[in-house]
């Protein structure tokens, strides 16, 4: 709780008077320790399989898990740590000794072991630089960063395959869940993936949004069926990009990549544009009716085989909601693709709606995606 607002909080306002009268001593004393426990909360996160609790409240006693019944633990000096299975959403409540709830929250226990690909290694490391794209034509009064990350293996001589990554600011974190570049620089210096510039790309905001904002242009960037993204990347950041940087204008030569949203988004540009991308990296895809995505699958049994490659990655522990059922689209679209004989892989696990499963498998999707980049 910020200290100002409870000085505020000190204070009565008379309308009659039209000005702030102080209280008495004890009056101010009483009306500090009311703000300090109305504005008490507790909060939870976890780590690994170990979910945490703390609540400042002199009252909380113990957690409750209210969809089992039954009592997870006291709090010890206002803290309790448990180990759960893996693969779970504990809703819980902290409970004073009457048993009455004081709060209530959702833990979610998912947790992955990261091989030696998504750490630092030994080996020659790219670099990273920052941008910002504010001139769009396709998507007129946005703005956005970008990162473009350059193998120490590029040469101009040469012209670099192409990653793109959506929401991709994030997905460059080397302490992230993707750790994308570090996954990189370690494959292509052992030969897994070429020399692959990345281009990790962060959804349009308007410009009257603060920094921190969500990005209202998301959903009509990444959920729309059509190929305005696609001319968006190849017109206007590619095209920027390319200004610096030699790129292949071999599409084979070409991924893009993202989860939720920026999973279907990542089809989309293959789908639209084959002669330029033919690979797409997928997590959690948002193939469900938010902007015409649920009919991809009927699209992909009728239409002319594309030539894409495709990784998806999804789980029974996704959405489900007013939009669709995650687990179930992702499901059809594998098999759409299935039935069509397109070049695909599809991963099925337990995951939940994130980039978690897809940061720990990251590695192993990459190296299926480029597996005979040398033929």
């Amino acid at each position: 709780m910020e200290f100002g607002s409870l000085i505020v909080s000190c204070f009565l306002y008379s309308p009659a008077q039209g000005q702030k009268r102080h209280l008495s001593r004890m009056k101010q004393f009483l009306v500090i320790l009311l703000c300090l426990v109305g504005n008490m909360s507790a909060k939870s996160w976890t780590k690994g399989l170990m979910v945490h609790w703390v609540s400042k409240n002199p009252s909380a006693i113990l957690v409750f898990n209210e969809k089992t019944g039954k009592r997870i633990g006291d709090l010890k000096n206002g803290r309790l740590h448990q180990l759960f299975e893996n693969f779970q959403i504990i809703e819980w409540s902290i409970r004073d000794g009457d048993g009455k709830v004081l709060e209530k929250g959702k833990a979610k226990v998912e947790s992955y072991e990261y091989s030696k690909d998504s750490m630092l290694q030994q080996v020659p490391q790219g670099r990273v630089t920052q941008h910002t794209w504010n001139e769009s034509e396709i998507y007129p009064e946005t703005e956005r960063e970008y990162l473009v990350y350059v193998p120490a293996q590029y040469s101009a001589s040469k012209p670099a395959a192409l990653m793109v990554f959506q929401d991709g600011l994030r997905h460059a974190d080397p302490n992230g869940n993707l750790r994308a570049t570090t996954v990189m620089d370690n494959l292509i210096a052992n030969g897994e993936m070429p020399v692959t510039l990345g281009i990790f790309i962060n959804p349009g905001r308007f410009k009257d949004q603060g920094l921190k904002e969500k990005p209202r242009n998301r959903s009509v960037e990444y959920d729309s069926l059509g190929d305005s993204y696609a001319r968006f990347l190849l017109e206007e950041i590619i095209t920027k990009v390319e200004e610096s940087y030699s790129i292949s204008d071999d599409p084979k030569m070409r991924g893009i990549a993202g989860g939720s949203s920026g999973g279907i988004c990542a089809w989309t540009v293959c789908w639209e544009k084959p002669q330029s991308f033919r690979k797409a990296l997928i997590w959690v895809g948002t193939f469900v009716d938010i902007r015409g995505g649920h009919n991809y699958p009927p699209m992909v049994r009728k239409m002319e085989k594309k030539p894409i490659r495709a990784y998806l990655l999804a789980g029974e522990n996704d959405l489900d909601n007013k939009y669709g059922n995650w687990p179930l689209a992702n499901k059809q679209m594998a098999a759409a693709l299935n039935y069509s004989d397109y070049d695909y892989h599809f991963h099925y696990g337990k995951c939940f709606h994130g980039t978690k499963a897809a940061g720990a498998k990251l590695p192993e999707m990459m190296r299926w995606l480029w597996r005979d980049w040398k033929k």
